[in-house]
């Protein structure tokens, strides 16, 4: 298996526009690694770099296995891309290799020396995925790292992102049971990632990261910005910061400070986004309403005015007092003081009773433009 280390340099970013749990011990050797030049430039290296701490088996595939799993990376199996490259629908077969089972996968190709997300990234990924696992957590598979190939593979996501079911060009606007369930779930993950005896801060939450199963169970993925929380007597991280403009908790844009609480004000925007049925961001509205979170955080708690904010899509065809009590947890998750936020786990415990008792409503079909979404910074 060749080298797939080929002069990779640090990338720098900048934020771009575009549940309850047995807390596993979570070790990032990441962390320990902050010399580029130590990381793990080939598949044996990269096994050697996870044994420590590696909760789930991976497979290791090579190139010429991807090329068959993805049809040669035919264009018709196109998922979508964003910064890191693009992702591919695949299927293994059993006779790819024995002691594999027939699976159908997404394979997230790096692109090379166009990518924004660097090696760096690529191996937060593996590591962080090859010890947490969790049902509001993405599957990772296995990955390829052969030459100058970075692949990972996944599960396949039959609904694709939250973005594309919740902001669709032609799909039924998505009923208000789906979108709790869609809002629970990803707390979830979120709460679960705190909890770890080693904490992680997931640093991206947005809907194009949030993925959905058929049944509409979300899952979290693209943990190429996942980091390390603070342990001990620290109270914050001190990183690059690395984001999404909309999402991205305003002190940490300002100081770059990483907190669990700044995922705490990107979940808040999530299910504001989930509330309105608008985007974060979006230019292309009046000026004062473009950037969601500010535009909205004064109406939350005006239950005359809340009202009037609420997707008009769904044609008020939900339960009142719902949206009242998502709506103050939206208020308390974009407060503009992290340590007022609350914890993910308080999150759930809230959002727990507006789930549905009853069948969930029937399926739209399915959205199949964009399925592993990186959608990464420029």
């Amino acid at each position: 298996m060749g080298n797939c280390w080929f002069g990779w340099k640090p990338s720098v970013y900048r934020v771009s526009s575009n549940a309850k749990s047995d807390s596993p011990k979570v070790q990032s050797p990441l962390e320990e690694a902050k010399d580029d030049a130590k990381l793990p430039s080939n598949a044996e290296e990269v096994e050697d770099f996870r044994r420590e701490s590696a909760a789930n088996p991976l497979i290791v595939f090579t190139y010429n296995e991807l090329q068959v799993i993805t049809g040669n990376f035919r264009q018709d199996n196109v998922l979508g891309g964003g910064g890191f490259g693009s992702v591919y629908k695949g299927f293994i077969a059993e006779d790819l290799r024995e002691g594999l089972q027939p699976l159908q996968v997404a394979v997230k190709v790096h692109d090379g020396d166009n990518s924004y997300q660097g090696h760096r990234e690529w191996l937060a990924e593996v590591i962080f995925l090859g010890q947490l696992s969790h049902p509001n957590l993405v599957k990772l598979i296995g990955y390829c790292c052969e030459d100058e190939h970075r692949m990972l593979i996944y599960e396949y996501m039959a609904r694709g992102s939250v973005e594309n079911n919740l902001f669709p060009r032609i799909l039924l606007p998505l009923p208000w049971a789906i979108r709790m369930k869609i809002a629970y779930g990803a707390a979830k993950g979120l709460a679960f990632l705190h909890e770890a005896e080693k904490p992680v801060i997931y640093r991206d939450f947005k809907t194009s990261n949030i993925l959905l199963e058929l049944d509409y169970n979300p899952k979290l993925s693209d943990f190429g910005l996942a980091k390390d929380g603070p342990v001990g007597d620290k109270s914050h991280v001190s990183t690059r910061i690395m984001g999404t403009y909309g999402y991205a908790a305003p002190e940490y844009i300002l100081t770059g400070h990483l907190t669990a609480s700044s995922d705490v004000y990107s979940f808040g925007v999530v299910l504001l986004e989930l509330l309105t049925g608008r985007k974060s961001l979006d230019k292309s509205r009046p000026a004062r309403e473009q950037n969601l979170a500010d535009w909205a955080l004064p109406l939350l708690s005006e239950k005359k005015k809340l009202l009037n904010i609420i997707d008009p899509r769904l044609e008020g065809d939900y339960p009142i007092k719902g949206v009242h009590k998502a709506a103050m947890l939206v208020y308390h998750c974009l407060n503009r003081n992290p340590k007022a936020r609350p914890l993910m786990r308080d999150i759930v415990d809230t959002l727990e009773p507006l789930q549905a008792t009853s069948e969930m409503p029937k399926a739209v079909p399915t959205v199949t433009e964009v399925q592993i979404g990186p959608d990464e910074m420029g």
